[in-house]
């Protein structure tokens, strides 16, 4: 779902209000939920320019952080229209780095008690599964990853979102 009603009619809210009945209802307690977003980035609007699909990425992040969703997938790892072929770890990151950005600050103004987590990385695969028939799927180079974890955290850190970097749970390979 996503903040216009996309894909379920809900909105990130709406589904939260949604969940929280149900629990109600079976006797579930609420502070058990844990709600989370997957994929969450430019790729629905990766057919705009970086600026405008970031833009639209920024106000879905800011719309599941006040909704109250813990557990944040910033997946930045789509090209948009005006990109290059492929994006760099640095990029990728730094797109990364708003959008935390963006969820601290809505997390903060929702006067949320439990900051979000996230799971970052850039070996991400298509939301949804591969559209062609994939006959190897190559394995992350431990390397590689850890070059990636160490990009993320320069750019998390240049934004000053030390904090939110001692939350990211996973790194995607």
């Amino acid at each position: 779902m996503d903040q216009y009603g996309g894909y379920t009619g809900m909105k990130p809210a709406d589904f939260v209000r949604f969940v929280q009945e149900r629990a109600d209802r079976v006797g579930f307690a609420r502070a058990r939920l844990i709600l989370s977003g997957d994929h969450l980035g430019p790729n629905a609007w990766r057919k705009l320019p970086a600026a405008e699909a970031m833009q639209r990425a920024e106000a879905l992040i800011d719309a599941y952080a006040c909704a109250g969703f813990r557990k944040i997938h910033l997946d930045t790892s789509m090209r948009c229209a005006d990109d290059p072929p492929h994006l760099s770890d640095e990029i990728v990151a730094e797109r990364a780095a708003c959008l935390c950005a963006v969820a601290e600050a809505a997390a903060e103004r929702a006067g949320m008690r439990e900051r979000p987590v996230y799971i970052i990385g850039t070996e991400v695969p298509v939301p949804g599964g591969a559209s062609e028939e994939l006959n190897v799927v190559e394995v992350t180079n431990p390397v590689a990853a850890l070059e990636t974890a160490l990009v993320y955290r320069r750019a998390w850190r240049a934004r000053g979102l030390d904090a939110a970097l001692e939350r990211v749970i996973g790194l995607v390979v």
